[in-house]
Order: C-alpha cells, then sequence, then structure tokens
C-alpha cells in the first residue's frame, strides 16, 4: 500500500519532497514512488463531454511534449491504459459565473494519474497543477505520487492589463491568457479605453477607433476570438471603458462628448488630465446607451466596468451650462456630480444585462447593491464599500508598475487590515482581488518581465489558505514555476538577452549582462520625473532590465549567511567588471548613461572586500549617493554591502 504524509503550510521545516507548486493546494499529501512521463504517456477522458476539458488535455499533451522534448500523441485512450484519466462529472455553465466550482481532486500513483472535478473549471485548474508536477527524475520525467484535493479562497482572481497607453497585440493578449491559466487567475479585466488610446472597434461609433487609436485597435471578430480562448482556459473577460474621465481618446472623433469644446488629439503624456465627459447633456446618455449596448452584445461576461478613477473635475468648473445644471439639480460639488452621471450609466448598464464594476471613486451612497467596486487607494475604502453592502475586489498593494519584490506583494491579503475587522457577512463580499499592469512604460517586447513571474506570486494569495506566507518557500517555487511558464509561451525570461543585446550593438554582452543583473527599474512615478511620453522608446536598460533583481536577492542571502566565499566571488566579479564594460557602453548611445552606475557597481564591491578584510573607512555619504537613481535604474546591492558592513563590524560577543 502507498504511504502518504501531509504537507503542512507554516511547519518549521519543509519536507525535501516538497513539489514546486503555484499557488499551494488547499490540501497535499505526498506519497511514495512516482509516475514515468514517457513516450507511452497518454490520456483518457470520461464523464459529461465538455470541449473545453478535452481541448485542454490536448494543451496538456502538447505542454509535456515542448517541456520533456518527448514527442507525444494526442488523443484520449481506454481508461484502462491511460496514464492520466480525466473525469468531469457535469458541464459547466454555458457562459462562465463569477463563483463556479473550481475544485478539483488529483491523485497519482506511479501506476496513473487521476483527476476529477464536478465542473471543467475544477479540470482545467487540476490540470495546470498536473503540468507543475511534472520534473526531471532519475531515468525519466516524472510526476511525484501525490493527493492533493484543492479549490479557491475567492472567486475573484484577475489580471488587469491595460492596452491604452501602449498597444499590445492579440499575441501579447493570448500568451498572458495561458500564464494566467497556468497559475489559476480567472478574470482578464481588459482595460480598453484611456486618454492614450481607444484600442476596440465600435461599428456604431467607427470614429473612435479611426481617430483615437492611432490604427492599433481590436477588430470586433478578434475581441470574440480572445473571448474564447480566454474562455477554453476557464477565464472570464470584463471590459472596461474608463469614462467620465481618462476619456480624451473618446473625444477625438465626438467632441460633443467632452465638457469643453474641442479640437482634442490623443493624449501622449501620462498622468491626470482635464478632459471629462460632460454629465449635463442627455445627448451624452443617448451616446453612451448606444456604445455601452453595442459593447454588452459583444463581452458575454455579467459585469461591465465602467472605470470612473482620477477625475479632476476642472472642465466641468469651467463650463457654465454645467454649473447652471448642478444649481438646478441641487448638486453640491463635483463629487456629487459625478456620482449623478455614474447612476445615469449604471442605469444604461443594467438595462443591457449587465453589472457595473468601478473604481473607487464611483461609490455613493445611493447606488444600488449590486455594483462592484474595485479599490485602488486600499483596504479602508474597501472595507467601508464592504460595509455599506456593496461587493469589492482588491488592487491595491499589487500594482506591478511601482516595481515592488514579490515578497511584498505577496503579504498584501484582501482580507486584512480593515477588510480583517468585518463581520462575516461583510467578509463575503470581499470577492478578491486583480493585479494591475498599467502600460506607461512596457512594451510588448518587456510587458511580460513586468508581469511575471511576480504575478504568480500574487496568484497564490488570491488562490490558496490565508495563513501561506512562509517566503523563502514562495521564492522558491517561483523561481521553478517561472521556468516552466516559458513553455506556456510567454517571454519574461527569453526577451532580456535579445534587448541586452540591442543595447550593446556589435559587442558582446557579458560584461553588460553582469551589470543588467544587478540592476532594477524605476518606479512608475520616478520615471514620470524624466518627462517620458507614450512616444519614448522603450529601448533602455531600464525597459531590459527585470522588475527585480534574482542575483541581488540571491546576494542576499549569501549575506544573511556570511557565506564569506561565495560574498568575496561575488564582489571579485562586481569589481573587475567595470574595465571590461567600460569599452561597451562607451561605443553605445543608449548605453552612455550607464557610465556611472558601472563605476559605482565596481566601488561597492571595493567597498565591500575591505569590510571582509577589515580594511573598511567611512563610506557613508558614497553609499547614500549610490542609493539613487541611475539613469532610472537602480543598483540593487546597497542593501546588502551595507548589511555585510553591519555584519562585519558588530562586535564580537
Amino acid at each position: 500500500m502507498t504511504k502518504f504524509w501531509i504537507l503542512l503550510l507554516g511547519a518549521a521545516a519543509w519536507l525535501p519532497a516538497q513539489p514546486n507548486l503555484m499557488p499551494w493546494p488547499a490540501k497535499i499529501a505526498m506519497g511514495e514512488g512516482s509516475l514515468a512521463i514517457d513516450q507511452n504517456f497518454n490520456t483518457s477522458f470520461i464523464g459529461t463531454p465538455d470541449s473545453r476539458v478535452q481541448a485542454a488535455a490536448r494543451r496538456v499533451v502538447r505542454q509535456l511534449a515542448l517541456q520533456t522534448g518527448i514527442p507525444l500523441t494526442e488523443g484520449f485512450r481506454d481508461p484502462t491504459h491511460a496514464r492520466l484519466i480525466i473525469r468531469c462529472d457535469s458541464a459547466g455553465e454555458a457562459i462562465q459565473k463569477l463563483g463556479e466550482d473550481e475544485s478539483y481532486r488529483l491523485e497519482v500513483t506511479p501506476q496513473q494519474a487521476r483527476l476529477r472535478a464536478a465542473n471543467p473549471l475544477g479540470i482545467l485548474r487540476g490540470l495546470e497543477t498536473f503540468l507543475q508536477l511534472v520534473e526531471p527524475g532519475a531515468k525519466s520525467f516524472v510526476v511525484p505520487s501525490v493527493v492533493i484535493e484543492d479549490q479557491p479562497r475567492f472567486p475573484w482572481r484577475g489580471l488587469h492589463l491595460d492596452v491604452s497607453r501602449h498597444w499590445m497585440p492579440l499575441e501579447v493578449v493570448k500568451r498572458n491568457l495561458d500564464g494566467m491559466a497556468a497559475v489559476k487567475l480567472n478574470v482578464f479585466h481588459w482595460h480598453l479605453s484611456d486618454d492614450q488610446g481607444f484600442r476596440i472597434e465600435s461599428k456604431r461609433f467607427p470614429k473612435l477607433q479611426e481617430l483615437g487609436s492611432d490604427g492599433h485597435y481590436y477588430t470586433q471578430d478578434q475581441v470574440r476570438e480572445v473571448i474564447a480562448y480566454a474562455r477554453d482556459r476557464g477565464i472570464r473577460v470584463v471590459p472596461e471603458f474608463d469614462m467620465p474621465g481618462h476619456a480624451t481618446s473618446w473625444f477625438v472623433g465626438y467632441p460633443e462628448l467632452a465638457s469643453a469644446p474641442g479640437p482634442y488629439a490623443i493624449e501622449r503624456k501620462f498622468g491626470v488630465f482635464d478632459p471629462a465627459m460632460d454629465p449635463s447633456r442627455e445627448s451624452t446618455y443617448e451616446f453612451l446607451d448606444g456604445f455601452i449596448g453595442e459593447m454588452a452584445a459583444l463581452f458575454p461576461d455579467a459585469f461591465f466596468h465602467i472605470g470612473g478613477d482620477e477625475v479632476n473635475g476642472e472642465q466641468w468648473k469651467k463650463n457654465a451650462q454645467i454649473q447652471a445644471f448642478m444649481r438646478e439639480h441641487q448638486i453640491k460639488d463635483n463629487h456629487d456630480l459625478q456620482a449623478y452621471f455614474t447612476k445615469r450609466v449604471q442605469q444604461i448598464v443594467t438595462k443591457h444585462g449587465k453589472r457595473t464594476e468601478g473604481w473607487d471613486e464611483v461609490l455613493a451612497a445611493d447606488l444600488p447593491k449590486d455594483i462592484v467596486i474595485q479599490s485602488w487607494q486600499g483596504q479602508k475604502p474597501l472595507a467601508e464599500a464592504a460595509r455599506q453592502g456593496y461587493s469589492g475586489i482588491l488592487s491595491a498593494g499589487y500594482y506591478l508598475d511601482h516595481m515592488e519584490p514579490a515578497s511584498t506583494l505577496y503579504m498584501v491579503d484582501p482580507l486584512e487590515q480593515e477588510t480583517a475587522t468585518l463581520n462575516a457577512a461583510e467578509k463575503s463580499r470581499i470577492l478578491g482581488g486583480e493585479v494591475c499592469m498599467w502600460s506607461e512604460y512596457v512594451s510588448p517586447e518587456n510587458v511580460d518581465s513586468r508581469i511575471w513571474p511576480r504575478s504568480a506570486a500574487i496568484a497564490e494569495r488570491f488562490w490558496s489558505p490565508q495563513e501561506t506566507k512562509d517566503i523563502a518557500s514562495m521564492y522558491r517555487r517561483l523561481d521553478a514555476v517561472s521556468r516552466k511558464l516559458e513553455w506556456s509561451g510567454l517571454t519574461h525570461l527569453s526577451s532580456y538577452l535579445p534587448m541586452l543585446r540591442r543595447l550593446a550593438g556589435d559587442q558582446p554582452i557579458d560584461s553588460l549582462k553582469i551589470l543588467a543583473d544587478v540592476v532594477q527599474p524605476a518606479n512608475q512615478d520616478a520615471r514620470d520625473e524624466a518627462n517620458n511620453t507614450q512616444q519614448t522608446p522603450l529601448n533602455r536598460l531600464v525597459d531590459a532590465a527585470r522588475s527585480k533583481s534574482k542575483t541581488a536577492r540571491d546576494f542576499a542571502v549569501l549575506v544573511d549567511k556570511m557565506d564569506r566565499d561565495q560574498i568575496r566571488a561575488w564582489l571579485i566579479l562586481w569589481r573587475d567588471n567595470d574595465a571590461k564594460l567600460e569599452p561597451v557602453l562607451e561605443k553605445s548611445f543608449l548605453l552612455m548613461e550607464e557610465i556611472p552606475a558601472s563605476k559605482d557597481l565596481s566601488r561597492l564591491a571595493t567597498i565591500g572586500l575591505e569590510a571582509l578584510d577589515g580594511r573598511l573607512s567611512d563610506q557613508r555619504a558614497f553609499l547614500e549617493q549610490a542609493k539613487k537613481l541611475h539613469a532610472e535604474v537602480e543598483l540593487a546591492i546597497v542593501p546588502s554591502i551595507e548589511k555585510l558592513i553591519s555584519r562585519v563590524t558588530e562586535p564580537r560577543p
């Protein structure tokens, strides 16, 4: 009889056999032995037929062939001879719904794997777990013996992708949907309009895309293609059309919607701008009724996001007609005027069979309780919305453009801080959360490196038990899952070297990579200070550098352990790198700005070596200077050098 033992999260030590799963399952028991993955691997499907399950099983075989290099044959086999038996007990909803059952049970023995779920969504989630379990063994690729019983903690686990500020082609959207599926995210929030671009075809109001997109927009057929692609992976698609602010691209073709006369042009800068829709004219709502009706028919999901954030009200203050309207309707300020607008738009959304979703600013006392609030301002407004009877999701703390490390993002929880004080009924209104990828400083080339792998850590927060918080385990598993995400088509790892080669031209990139490996990009606020625009090329080192330096993180671990030999090896490498890199930097106009960073890295390493050798002088002024940005990147090893100095100078007991 096969023996099993339970792996408990939060235990003092992890068993060596802990698999590289992310998100971590609700219940897992490891056993003895493993199932071989070889050229004889095949699948069998029993239960209720569902095209999504069958398509997913074929994708598993294709990805296994890529991941292992073994030619495998797609198609289903007799259950008695299949290596993986998939049983789905019932068909899913015709249109995927919030809260639909995603639970599954996966049992793997040396003879066979069995995956069972009540709903196709559970099968999709379980198949991704199975793929993550595959590892090279002593004689073949294997899946360890295991029993997993799993279900999500939150029903809403999303990724928000802004395609307005920088255009993201269809292939970028699709490969990130594959990445979402791999880590069990289930809502794709498609931010389709903003000041910098209107990104979808409207047949009723064609000047929206013809004049507001620079020619970069999705046709309605492409939208249907994305929706079908997402559904096959168990992902809902929620569109967002930002209104009444962040709407300049609407006004290029239809200036009559705005609160001030045009003409308007697509906004090239980033930030909060004055143009806003006119809430006082009935023609505004007539237009929105036609547009929302068209989009509601295109997107099958029950939710429709109307934006609502960051309206500064400047155009409203200066418009005599709007001010007269406010007096006539006893609307005392811009906040109440936006509440009036939101209520009118919500009625239109409801008329077309959808539930309204919006950012914090749409919340007003007399709105229907079926509105969903997406909080970018924090747990406090999210908790207040829940107390008032509104459902909500958390995005504050999950903004990828803030360039925070996975460890920081991982510790943000939708049900902690203010939301932890809610009663049971109020907590049930917290539906989950969404990762946010705003696109001021991403392109199709580097967007994957900004989303992944950090989003996998956040996905675990949304799926796994709340007590799953071991940072060391998270990073170990995240590194492994990051490598596997490339097999799903993502480019967060593979895009790195080509971007460095562009910077170096015909020069070797070895020394450039040593520098690039220890720098991190500035966050969005810092980059905004440099007056970058939508048309600024994203081809510098700040754009190629990974969102967080794994090398710096590994070096920090060495410093914590005081592994002097390994620390010394890294410091010598960094100290000597500047002399090798200098000729490369001087020959590239894109790299000349990195000369100070290279020299500072060398000096930091020298200081570290002096500290190890007991020859340390006062370097506090330089260390403070080294923390500053160099051409919008920071040297990520500075804190570890400071810690090293502290460790070697502290008195011995």
